[in-house]
């Protein structure tokens, strides 16, 4: 049977955080978990498919992995997981839950940040600034949340191991302790900086550079730059989403760019040369003789380069007759007197329409 999506196993979208696909976790394996369902097999598969899910979903090199390339990404990682037994999920999901191991430390929480760039920023590359809030560890404490020239102490409810057990329901579980808040220690003297926290909020400047080629949807991972971890472990990561606003002129699709070109009627009739614009300066596109509106002309290389490859893209030009408006009496005059030089030959000189009326004459007859 084929895998169902991770993100639909637990019920998010793929853009939520790892704030809400926890939560959603927590909420499954509760519900489903094999001591509260006895002897009910399909349940204890639901268990097993949530944690798989979560365990890509709330790792975000995993997560990246599974974005761009299905279960195939993650096959090797997750097919080492199932491999374990029944056990080894049961104490894992106790920790996932309810906490687990003395004296926690919490890697940081990766960020977001959605950037706006131009097309011609996105096609040509370019380096910006941008300013974010996040959580460092406090310089007064070195993190540790305790008054400078104090330490904190060994948490009184919990012994230190950062746990207290409880009772739920038929069974006994570890809880992390509501004192320490699972770290196994207290602060008898908090940082007057960071009230004990550890960490105090901060605006970064950093300078992103955006690849040439970027499009929509793409991610710049900036490793080590999310919030700070907790009790000397790790920062998160910040992923940077670029948006490529709309253009006045160009469209895109991939590596190509579009552009309407509107051409005079002369010049579609008895052909000619345009000055076109693109995105790497002007170019010249050739008319040929008798061009149709609607009609597609390719400008090869005037496109994008591909942001994973060599592979450059090309311009497509769609050229729109343009009809001539506000005519003086003497313009009209000479339309009519062109018009009146077709009769009898209209066939040769308009195809399309000649086609088109002995299609619909029945319907006159």
């Amino acid at each position: 049977m084929a895998k169902r999506d991770y993100y639909e196993v637990l019920g998010v979208t793929r853009t939520v955080t790892v704030v809400e696909i926890k939560k959603s976790y927590r909420r499954l394996a509760m519900k489903h978990h094999p001591d509260r369902n006895l002897d009910n097999h399909e349940a204890e598969e639901k268990f097993k498919e949530a944690k798989e899910a979560y365990e890509i979903l709330s790792d975000a090199q995993k997560r990246a992995a599974y974005d761009q390339f299905g279960h195939a990404g993650v096959e090797q990682s997750a097919s080492g997981r199932r491999g374990s037994g029944f056990g080894d999920m049961f104490g894992d999901v106790f920790n996932d839950i309810f906490g687990g191991g003395s004296g926690q430390n919490y890697r940081g929480a990766d960020l977001r940040y959605h950037l706006d760039v131009s097309l011609e920023d996105a096609v040509a590359g370019t380096t910006v600034e941008i300013r974010i809030p996040v959580h460092v560890a406090c310089k007064i404490c070195d993190g540790s949340g305790a008054k400078k020239g104090t330490e904190a102490v060994i948490c009184t409810s919990c012994g230190g191991h950062g746990q207290v057990r409880i009772q739920q329901g038929f069974f006994s579980v570890q809880q992390t302790c509501p004192h320490c808040r699972g770290t196994g220690k207290m602060i008898k003297e908090p940082c007057l900086d960071c009230h004990g926290e550890g960490q105090i909020q901060e605006h970064k400047t950093l300078s992103v550079k955006i690849p040439a080629g970027v499009d929509t949807g793409n991610r710049i991972r900036i490793s080590g730059e999310g919030e700070a971890g907790t009790g000397g472990a790790g920062s998160g990561d910040l992923y940077v989403e670029v948006q490529v606003k709309r253009h006045d002129v160009f469209t895109r699709d991939g590596i190509h760019l579009y552009c309407e070109v509107p051409i005079a009627f002369v010049t579609a009739t008895l052909g000619g040369e345009l000055l076109i614009p693109t995105l790497q300066g002007k170019a010249s596109l050739k008319i040929a003789e008798g061009t149709q509106s609607g009609q597609q002309f390719r400008v090869r290389g005037k496109g994008v380069k591909s942001v994973r490859s060599s592979a450059i893209g090309d311009l497509i030009c769609r050229v729109t007759v343009e009809t001539p408006v506000k005519l003086s009496k003497k313009q009209k005059k000479l339309l009519r007197e062109f018009d009146e030089a077709l009769q009898g030959s209209r066939s040769k000189h308009s195809p399309k329409h000649s086609s088109w009326l002995d299609g619909v004459k029945k319907f006159f007859d």
